[in-house]
């Protein structure tokens, strides 16, 4: 909880006890101190801003006050029944407002206001974002044969730590987005209001770190129904190490994206998606269709031209860029994805040279790479069957994951690392884990603690990285590792 929520909650306690237990005497004028939670709830409401989570404690700050303006009166000197009705009235009246209580504290502890951990590396992290359009290549999401891609990139790099600077927001036009991922998850509308609130460790425009001429550079791909930030937990780790990363948001795969002008392109339904992309890797029978055009492969050769066009765009922005400029080092350039974007990532690397190192989480791997293998390193991190029939995966597309996965693994004529970590679910390879403490308890996310998923993910994706673009030594893919002892671990080097 923020502080002033925590003040409010202690406020509205200590008002409960006012009110409800008689004071002797001279002390009655304690009973006035019970006014603190009005202030209280408005300096929160001012400073902080308002959530739903905190609407008990609001309402019971209103109640106390309601409490405090009707006169206590005198109890009866003998007992009867309109004492026993005024007891009665009292200890109900007392037990709903411990039930607020423990509501209003429960519901800001469940659905946290959350803070990223701050990254381990040397290096701060600065971030800015841009609209670029592709004028050759039209949007096949939409009728308008006129429309063509449009996305919205954002790209985190190495910056020159500012402590007292203001942190970027985790999700921009957060309202926008919070209604279109509760919209997908069939929540109401507000369940996400309070991502407005979250912010992470970057600075917005913060100055390029002098740590490095440049920087290797990285492209993040969401999955379906996300959001470019999604996993912010491994990017933010990544930047402080010295990457470059620049993650956007796929319209129409990603929950919502809001354009400049106010545009919106909110996220088809997964029912109308998951066909279209799982043709990719599998025979869909009918195929799908969209705006009337046959998919027979799947949108994933469509989806990775994203990549290819962003990677131009970078160039463009290393030459003349006012932030970034010569600091992109498009030589070593590389891709990580999560779910749909695991899928995009290996076509990208099938489709484009350019891209030197493939990391995929969790994910298949589309027929055309199966087939053709990969020539990049590459690197995938996802869990055993058993995990996956766990949290309810069909037997189908279990085979689907692993056998496509090990297929390519298997074909790499250079660099394969292969990292299985049983008890993650698909979630824990997102940000998700550290938005709420219940969702262990839901079986949303696996058994597995959810920092210590994040920490597998962050150690090996940058050992992966920094050997592989860097050519630094990297330990930990030589063989199991006794700081990871839960991991399936297994190499194949030329």
């Amino acid at each position: 909880m923020r502080p002033l929520e925590i003040t409010l909650i202690v406020a509205n306690v200590v008002a409960l006890l006012l009110l409800a237990i008689p004071a002797p005497g001279r002390a009655r004028w304690l009973r006035h101190s019970a006014l603190i939670t009005i202030p209280v709830a408005g300096a929160q409401l001012l400073i902080e801003g308002s959530r739903w989570q905190m609407v008990p404690a609001y309402a019971l700050a209103g109640l106390f006050l309601l409490r405090w303006l009707v006169p206590a009166g005198k109890p009866a000197d003998t007992p009867g029944a309109r004492h026993w009705t005024r007891r009665l009235a009292t200890t109900v009246g007392v037990s709903l407002a411990v039930l607020g209580l423990a509501i209003s504290a429960a519901l800001p502890i469940l659905f946290p206001v959350f803070h990223f951990r701050t990254p381990s590396g040397p290096y701060g992290i600065g971030t800015v974002t841009y609209h670029w359009v592709d004028g050759n290549r039209p949007e096949i999401f939409t009728a308008d044969s006129t429309d063509h891609r449009e996305l919205m990139a954002q790209v985190w790099y190495p910056a020159t730590k500012v402590p007292s600077a203001k942190h970027a927001p985790y999700v921009q036009d957060a309202d926008k987005v919070g209604k279109a991922l509760a919209r997908m998850l069939q929540q109401p509308s507000f369940i996400f209001d309070h991502l407005r609130y979250i912010t992470t460790n970057a600075v917005p425009s913060a100055p390029v770190a002098d740590g490095a001429p440049s920087y290797p550079v990285l492209v993040f791909l969401h999955g379906l129904g996300g959001y470019r930030s999604h996993n912010t937990f491994q990017v933010e780790e990544l930047v402080s190490h010295g990457y470059i990363v620049v993650g956007f948001d796929m319209p129409y795969a990603a929950a919502s994206v809001v354009f400049p002008d106010g545009r919106q392109a909110v996220g088809r339904s997964r029912d109308e998606m998951f066909p279209l992309i799982r043709a990719s890797w599998a025979r869909v029978d009918p195929a799908p269709t969209l705006n009337g055009q046959i998919y027979e492969d799947g949108i994933a050769r469509y989806l990775a031209q994203d990549v290819s066009f962003a990677l131009d765009q970078l160039t463009t922005l290393n030459r003349a860029d006012p932030i970034l400029a010569g600091r992109l080092d498009l030589q070593r350039a590389g891709v990580l994805g999560v779910s749909l974007g695991g899928v995009i990532g290996p076509e990208a690397c099938r489709m484009d040279p350019r891209l030197r190192a493939c990391l995929m989480l969790d994910a298949p791997v589309p027929t055309d790479v199966v087939r053709e293998g990969l020539r990049q390193p590459s690197m995938w991190i996802t869990r055993d069957a058993d995990t996956m029939r766990r949290e309810g995966w069909p037997q189908s597309e279990i085979d689907e994951h692993h056998d496509s996965m090990r297929a390519t693994y298997e074909s790499l004529p250079g660099d394969g690392y292969f990292v299985q970590v049983p008890g993650m679910f698909h979630v824990n390879f997102t940000d998700y884990p550290v938005v709420s403490p219940l969702l262990p308890s839901l079986g949303i996310t696996g058994p597995i603690d959810g920092s210590r998923g994040h920490d597998i993910i962050n150690a090996y994706s940058r050992a992966f990285f920094d050997r592989e673009l860097k050519g630094q030594p990297a330990a930990l893919l030589d063989g199991p590792a006794n700081q990871y002892p839960e991991v399936l671990f297994e190499t194949r080097r030329p």
